[in-house]
């Protein structure tokens, strides 16, 4: 299969349709044009969440001289857009912000380093609060799904401590040597830098108090999520309680970063919505009115990120001509 990124995207797209074919649309569109623009606020309260995401990632910088908050911030902003928005498996997002952090003067292997232990550390705070999620649901007497997604939350964390482990042990250094074996010795230059990045890795987990401040930064920027959550059902007028936000927040963002080899999580994001909505008592016209709110949220955000990262990619270009 060639384009797998494409079939999953349509497939994703199409199970979408359904899942709003199903329903009166008269009712969705309803709620929409009760909250009216409303919605653009609660989408760009997303920015909040993304500047606390930008200073997780700047705690763990090594060095005295890091970039400021508003370089960091627009990092974060163009790698969520690449990872919300493109078919790159919530991996490109992570390759573009190596190439913004080169730019605002991160050397080769703390970069790589950096956003190495970001993502290993934002699988842990993600299933922290996911966690939450589950706390909040279970106190609520919804424990069959609590229990699901414990579960799932058990392997993963499972996945993330052997994903630390093999980080620390020298990560790229041993996958660069494999490769060097298998091209018969024409990576022999670059088990250095990845020797570097290693000891970068290293160093980072060494830093305690830097990795729990980044871990406590991620969680907050993770329950701030759900003041957008909070937000659009209030516009849309179904109201809930903050807990009743985090739960949602939780799940749909648990699931979404399960299918992450589904583009934008197409079709998977609005069967969260739907599924936790059901649970905690939100009929199917608002879930999927507030699924629709949050690919608004997208749109309003995440496209004007892709643009950024296309001009700047384009005027390096045009530096190097």
């Amino acid at each position: 299969m060639k384009n797998p990124g494409r079939v999953l995207a349509l497939a994703g797209l199409l199970l979408a349709i359904w899942l709003f074919g199903r329903e009166d649309m008269r009712d969705i569109i309803a709620l929409f044009r009760q909250a009216g623009p409303a919605l653009i606020l609660a989408g760009l309260i997303h920015v909040f969440p993304m500047a606390l995401n930008a200073q997780a990632l700047r705690v763990i910088l090594p060095g005295a001289r890091r970039p400021g908050l508003a370089s960091m911030l627009r990092i974060i902003w163009v790698r969520e857009a690449v990872n919300g928005l493109l078919p790159v498996a919530r991996i490109g997002g992570e390759i573009v912000s190596y190439r913004l952090l080169r730019r605002v003067g991160v050397r080769r292997s703390p970069a790589v380093a950096s956003l190495t232990v970001d993502i290993a550390l934002s699988i842990l705070s993600q299933l922290g609060f996911a966690l939450l999620g589950v706390a909040f649901l279970q106190a609520q007497g919804t424990g069959s799904l609590a229990m699901q997604i414990a579960l799932g939350v058990i392997v993963l964390a499972f996945l993330a401590v052997i994903f630390i482990v093999v980080q620390y042990a020298g990560l790229f250094e041993r996958t660069m040597r494999v490769l060097n074996r298998l091209a018969a010795g024409r990576f022999e230059e670059a088990i250095g830098h990845s020797e570097r990045a290693d000891r970068a890795v290293q160093a980072i987990y060494k830093r305690c108090r830097s990795v729990v401040s980044c871990l406590l930064w991620q969680l907050a920027g993770w329950i701030a999520g759900a003041t957008e959550v909070w937000l659009a059902l209030w516009f849309l007028g179904h109201p809930v309680g903050v807990t009743d936000a985090i739960i949602i927040e939780a799940v749909v963002q648990a699931v979404s970063s399960a299918a992450f080899l589904v583009p934008g999580a197409l079709g998977v994001q609005e069967a969260a919505f739907l599924l936790v909505g059901a649970a905690l008592g939100l009929g199917p016209a608002p879930a999927l009115a507030l699924a629709a709110a949050r690919r608004l949220r997208d749109l309003l955000v995440f496209m004007p990120g892709l643009v950024s990262w296309q001009l700047a990619e384009s005027g390096s270009v045009k530096r190097a001509l």
